[in-house]
């Protein structure tokens, strides 16, 4: 058991900065995000997700990638690795070596290709949780894995020593609802996309993409709707979500890129097939980011001095 269990509270999935040609991965950019993430009271990191770009790093890159997260976190949030794969044996693989640099966790999205059957899904997460002593959250997207977690699949998941969280990222809210009743205590549910509807039936954690670009007033929205505080988080959510359309759908990596550029800290390009976001977006990005906490951050300099 990690000594953060349970998680619990926003986790941000964390983008992956690159050097200015996109050739390497850019460590110190990425040490500090993590100390802009620390410092702005965000409860956990995850590295390697689909906004890390985790399919388009090479093997030592990510191996560079995973230890620069838990050194500069240094013990004082939790990081969950991003290991999916699609072979099982990778994923294995990958887990073992989160655990081995020091990770609390490991986040694995199911193999997206395949299309595994029920007891195929089982086996590959049974595999990945026996063979490390971190917890497995288990990640559903069946718009990219390609394969729905159903709750009922998970509720069978949840049987599995290890497999203690879910990241549900559909866009049916009662899902979270649903995966509560069927797992019982088995099973803590993080959202993936819906974080303030899924608070409301009962999600403790919120793996997030915005909080990378606002990560205090995405923690701050979500603790509110946890604690059932609907007049503190509604007005927070309602400041949030314009954000959102820019950090969510097909353009939510270039549009966190792009946002951290416009604010100051640049992140470096997405990697092909990826392409930065078109320069005709930047004005109405600029204005939507000018309403955000991060606007005036002396972490983000670059709108204080005008773009």
């Amino acid at each position: 058991m990690s000594v953060h269990e349970p998680f619990r509270g926003v986790h941000t999935v964390l983008v992956t900065p690159f050097t200015p040609d996109g050739s390497a991965p850019d460590l110190q950019a990425l040490e500090r995000l993590v100390e802009f993430q620390i410092a702005e009271g965000i409860d956990g990191l995850i590295p390697l997700g689909s906004t890390g770009e985790f399919l388009s790093v090479s093997r030592d890159e990510r191996t560079a990638i995973t230890e620069t997260t838990i050194r500069a976190a240094a013990g004082r949030v939790p990081v969950l690795v991003g290991t999916g794969a699609e072979d099982t044996r990778e994923a294995v693989a990958l887990s073992r070596e989160a655990e081995r640099l020091g990770a609390d966790g490991v986040l694995v999205i199911p193999p997206f290709y395949s299309v595994p059957t029920d007891d195929e899904l089982f086996h590959h997460y049974k595999s990945i949780a026996d063979a490390i002593g971190i917890p497995v959250m288990v990640y559903n997207n069946p718009a990219t894995a390609n394969v729905d977690l159903t709750p009922a699949v998970l509720a069978r998941l949840s049987t599995i020593e290890g497999c203690r969280y879910v990241k549900e990222s559909t866009l049916d809210v009662t899902r979270v609802r649903d995966i509560i009743s069927l797992c019982g205590d088995r099973m803590t549910v993080f959202a993936g996309v819906l974080g303030y509807e899924s608070a409301w039936l009962g999600a403790t954690g919120w793996v997030a993409v915005c909080s990378n670009v606002a990560p205090r007033l995405s923690g701050d929205m979500f603790r509110a709707a946890v604690a059932g505080d609907r007049d503190t988080a509604l007005p927070l959510y309602r400041r949030l979500a314009p954000l959102l359309p820019w950090v969510g759908g097909p353009r939510y990596v270039s549009g966190t890129k792009a946002s951290f550029r416009l604010l100051g800290m640049d992140m470096g390009p997405p990697r092909p097939p990826r392409l930065p976001l078109p320069e005709t977006d930047l004005a109405a990005l600029e204005t939507v980011l000018r309403q955000l906490p991060a606007a005036t951050s002396p972490w983000m300099p670059g709108l204080l001095r005008g773009g």
